[in-house]
């Protein structure tokens, strides 16, 4: 699909390129003092001494850009930027856009990148959301209009019935109109319709992470037999759930955080009933599992084993709500107006419903209440820092 290797880890963002932060240029803006050189004493092609100056690339990284990327004159990549700031890109958006695209240098803007934004604009972006996207996702700037941008948001809308939900699944990942729908989507949906999936809960996961549809089906094929052995009926929201939480993740990540589950005691069998019950359990890190655990076992004496019933809450900021909740519960306790709480009651409740049953509810006989539950979300951001 990409010509370069390198152009592969821009196109997708896995690759940063550092900025140089000696260069005391204002980025983008001409200086009297500004020469670029080309086979010069200093080593670096005119093509290197372009992005250091200009764009504020490391040495290092420009002279392996430029490896890459040929000129010879700062025509077509002067041009690039100039074209990019009358549409409204801001100098950081413009250049992470280069960093992670640098063949964008060499393309001619008004030819190649200018119908491309004004179909984007025609189907309703604005310039600034625009902007972000493709700052976010310059590889869409690479791919043909005609032939895959087009055909792609043709085929969204044709699936969702609805331009408004269409550019909602596009803004939440703009890649989808750059894969090859043939290669990707396609054959997705189709494993999932295969095999029971009902529609509406394909387009709402489509609608919601688009990203998740997006990879090689046969691994797809083999996180949707993973899914069933587990025993989650298909025709459930939750089936995509957990295809969501496994599609996260590699399988040599999935094995460490079941690794960090059975430090704390779980056995397999509960970590495959806490999966059933709430699969995004096995998308926190191991860390954030560490920690909430320790709190919660070690510090406020709940089971682990109890912990791994309820497994939801294990998602939630441990900083703003696990630890001042379970605090302002153990105050409760110990004035004796409560005995217990259920786990889920008690940390995967809205603030506002929570307020209303537990403190809300004890304002009479503790009119301090309030007061203490704001003391422990202050103790426990003071922690966090």
């Amino acid at each position: 699909m990409f010509y370069f290797i390198i152009r592969t880890s821009f196109a997708h963002g896995r690759q940063t390129i550092a900025a140089s932060q000696n260069s005391n240029l204002l980025i983008f803006k001409q200086s009297s003092g500004l020469r670029f050189f080309s086979n010069s004493s200093n080593g670096y092609s005119f093509a290197a001494s372009y992005l250091i100056n200009k764009c504020g690339f490391s040495p290092e990284m420009a002279s392996r850009v430029s490896h890459y990327v040929h000129f010879e004159s700062p025509a077509k990549p002067d041009s690039l930027i100039a074209f990019l700031e009358n549409h409204g890109f801001s100098n950081t958006q413009i250049v992470n856009l280069i960093k992670r695209q640098p063949l964008l240098l060499v393309l001619d803007a008004e030819k190649s990148l200018s119908p491309k934004l004004e179909f984007l604009y025609s189907i309703g972006f604005s310039r600034p959301e625009l902007a972000k996207l493709l700052s976010n996702y310059p590889r869409l700037l690479t791919s043909s209009l005609e032939k895959q941008i087009i055909p792609s948001f043709d085929l969204l809308r044709n699936l969702f019935q609805s331009h408004g939900k269409t550019i909602k699944a596009i803004k939440r990942y703009t890649g989808v109109l750059a894969y090859d729908s043939e290669s990707y989507l396609y054959p997705n949906l189709n494993v999932l319709r295969g095999i029971g999936v009902p529609e509406s809960n394909i387009l709402a996961l489509l609608n919601c992470q688009p990203r998740s549809l997006l990879f090689n089906p046969v691994r797809l094929k083999e996180i949707v037999e993973e899914v069933k052995r587990m025993g989650i009926d298909s025709s459930r929201k939750k089936f995509l759930v957990a295809v969501y939480a496994f599609r996260s993740m590699s399988k040599s990540t999935l094995e460490k955080k079941i690794d960090v589950y059975r430090r704390w005691g779980w056995s397999d069998q509960e970590i495959n009933e806490a999966f059933r019950r709430y699969p995004l359990c096995m998308t926190v890190s191991e860390d954030k599992i560490m920690f909430t655990m320790d709190f919660l076992v070690n510090k406020m004496g709940y089971s682990s084993t109890h912990i791994a019933k309820q497994p939801s809450f294990l998602t939630r900021s441990l900083e703003k709500r696990i630890m001042p909740r379970a605090l302002f519960a153990r105050e409760l306790i110990s004035q004796g107006l409560v005995n217990e709480f259920k786990l889920s009651a008690l940390f995967d409740t809205s603030e506002k419903v929570f307020i209303r049953m537990l403190v809300d509810r004890f304002v009479n006989k503790a009119p301090d209440l309030l007061k203490l539950y704001k003391e422990k979300i202050k103790i426990s951001e003071k922690k966090k820092t």
